[in-house]
């Protein structure tokens, strides 16, 4: 009897400590309990059984778009240009768009960068047009004056008069901008007002033909860009301007991926010397050259694979006065890095005559630094 008695003593101790020793290695205090595979295929997850969710990773790391939207939806206008288009003969083509047969009717957008109305939009959206009517994000209709604009950038500037102070856009700094920022496409696409898009910034200073004479330099997104959406904003996430959308590349017409805007630094400045000028006032370096790469490096004999290669100094203008010479490769303006033409451009395009910048530049293996004055075309 007192044997059976001291096994089952035994018995109950042992399954105690047995309980006891389960306890505190495979159950938590908190009833949380983690799950892990030595198969590297399948994702490890930590589970709690109060949610029953997934350890995701927070998405607060993500920018938060709504308050740039806000900052910049009721800012940006619909843009409509009503022009007659003639033939060859001086005929007007027929063009049917409402009663009017001799009319032609286009659209796409503005962005109101004063409280006073003046307006930023492409030259193409107003271009030959013989009425203009800017209607903004309240559907309030506007006639607009244009004031000035300049082809090559495809910038143009319209003025409306209005009785209360309009919503209005601040212009940020294009150049501070980096590759992988967040950025809002702002604008009309076919008709569709106040139509609001996300992407990144995909490159800076592109130049979509280089063998077309023209100093293009454009912000490329991939934020969704179609047509309407020409002369909109391109906003930062803090609301700022940094861009117009100006035009895609697209092999079917419509958006694939990518999306240009004309930088808003070049735009502030055209709008500037509009206002002030008339005109814009363009300051150049006097240099004529090529942007290096592997293949033209190797014809001029050269190590350096990339800058701006000086191949002609122009008379008179401000590289001749500071000392640069053919040879020499334009590597920085005012700590700018330049490796392609469009880098070059791009950053002259918001300077004026008299402006000074300071110009890094390789000679015979050496970093040389010059200031040049820019200067205006006797042209």
């Amino acid at each position: 009897m007192k044997s059976n008695i001291k096994i089952l003593i035994i018995s109950v101790i042992c399954s105690i400590i047995t309980f006891f020793i389960f306890n505190s290695l495979f159950v938590t205090k908190e009833n949380n309990y983690e799950v892990s595979y030595k198969n590297e295929n399948i994702p490890h997850y930590t589970l709690n059984t109060l949610s029953n969710q997934r350890n995701i990773p927070s998405t607060s790391s993500l920018p938060d778009l709504t308050f740039a939207a806000s900052k910049s939806i009721d800012a940006v206008v619909h843009v409509k240009n009503t022009s007659i288009v003639k033939d060859s003969d001086g005929w007007a083509l027929q063009f049917f768009y409402g009663d009017d047969s001799r009319k032609k009717v286009g659209t796409g957008s503005g962005v109101i960068i004063s409280p006073d109305g003046y307006i930023i939009t492409n030259y193409h959206v107003i271009e030959n047009s013989s009425e203009v009517i800017v209607t903004t994000n309240d559907n309030k209709e506007y006639e607009a004056v244009i004031i000035g604009f300049d082809e090559i950038y495809d910038v143009a500037v319209l003025k409306i008069d209005s009785d209360s102070t309009l919503d209005y856009v601040f212009f940020g700094d294009s150049d501070s901008t980096l590759i992988g920022e967040w950025v809002l496409a702002v604008g009309n696409p076919y008709n569709l007002n106040s139509t609001v898009t996300a992407g990144i910034i995909s490159s800076k200073s592109r130049d979509l033909n280089e063998y077309d004479q023209k100093n293009q330099s454009f912000i490329q997104t991939d934020a969704a860009v179609n047509f309407g959406n020409s002369g909109g904003a391109l906003v930062n996430i803090e609301g700022e301007l940094i861009g117009i959308n100006t035009l895609i590349q697209s092999m079917t017409g419509g958006y694939v991926g990518y999306s240009f805007a004309v930088p808003s630094n070049t735009v502030r400045k055209i709008f500037e010397d509009i206002l002030e000028y008339g005109g814009v006032q363009k300051g150049l370096l006097g240099v004529r050259g090529v942007a290096l790469k592997s293949s033209y490096s190797k014809q001029l004999n050269i190590t350096e694979t990339e800058g701006f290669y000086i191949d002609e100094i122009e008379l008179g203008f401000g590289a001749d006065s500071a000392g640069l010479e053919k040879g020499d490769i334009i590597k920085s303006i005012d700590g700018f890095k330049i490796n392609r033409f469009s880098d070059l451009s791009g950053y002259l395009s918001s300077k004026r005559p008299g402006d000074k910048v300071e110009v890094k530049f390789v000679r015979n293996s050496k970093i040389e630094t010059a200031i040049v004055t820019l200067k205006k075309s006797s042209n």
